[in-house]
């Protein structure tokens, strides 16, 4: 604890940045560090200053890894900047060309996938299409199949007359179902 009020202190009247560690016999750590700065900002400090690495060799690859994605990133986002157009006056000849090439690929690649969706888009409405005749067929159908049913009723029905006339014409007129008795017309 006194260290820690130590280190406050000198924080306060020297005005200067201040880092301290410590880690108790019982494994708890304690640390205090000036409210100007931050604990990676004094390490990374040390470093400059000192050219002392305090990890090993592992983290040390990943430090450079974590740089070479950082310069990276900061290149693509000038390279982004530049495909929007945005500050080329300072491009040379030969970086105009190389940019003028890469749109024209992207506007060839685009236009070939902007085809290749209009035509899945035409396949999918002519399938739409036939699915949509067929599914009318089938409406049709259905509406037209109780009409069937009630037209082949009544030409049956019509059929009978029509044979029992022929029938009554062909019989003698002595044998001839009279009007008067029409349960015996049922039988005939």
């Amino acid at each position: 604890n006194g260290i820690m009020k130590k280190a406050k202190e000198i924080s306060v009247l020297c005005d200067a940045h201040v880092s301290v560690i410590i880690f108790a016999n019982s494994g708890k750590m304690h640390d205090f560090c000036s409210p100007s700065t931050t604990l990676v900002d004094m390490l990374d400090q040390y470093h400059k200053l000192s050219g002392k690495r305090l990890w090993d060799a592992k983290h040390e690859h990943l430090d450079n890894e974590i740089n070479r994605i950082k310069k990276e990133n900061d290149s693509m986002q000038i390279q982004l900047r530049h495909l929007k157009g945005e500050d080329i006056s300072d491009l040379n000849y030969k970086e105009l060309m190389v940019l003028e090439e890469a749109l024209e690929n992207g506007i060839t690649t685009l236009k070939a996938k902007q085809m290749e969706f209009v035509r899945m888009m035409r396949k999918h409405n002519e399938t739409m299409e036939e699915e949509n005749q067929n599914l009318l067929f089938k409406l049709r159908q259905m509406h037209l199949d109780p009409m069937d049913d009630n037209v082949m009723e009544a030409q049956g029905v019509y059929d009978q007359q029509v044979a029992d006339y022929e029938a009554q014409q062909q019989m003698p007129f002595a044998f001839r179902v009279q009007p008067m008795q029409p349960n015996l017309q049922e039988r005939f």
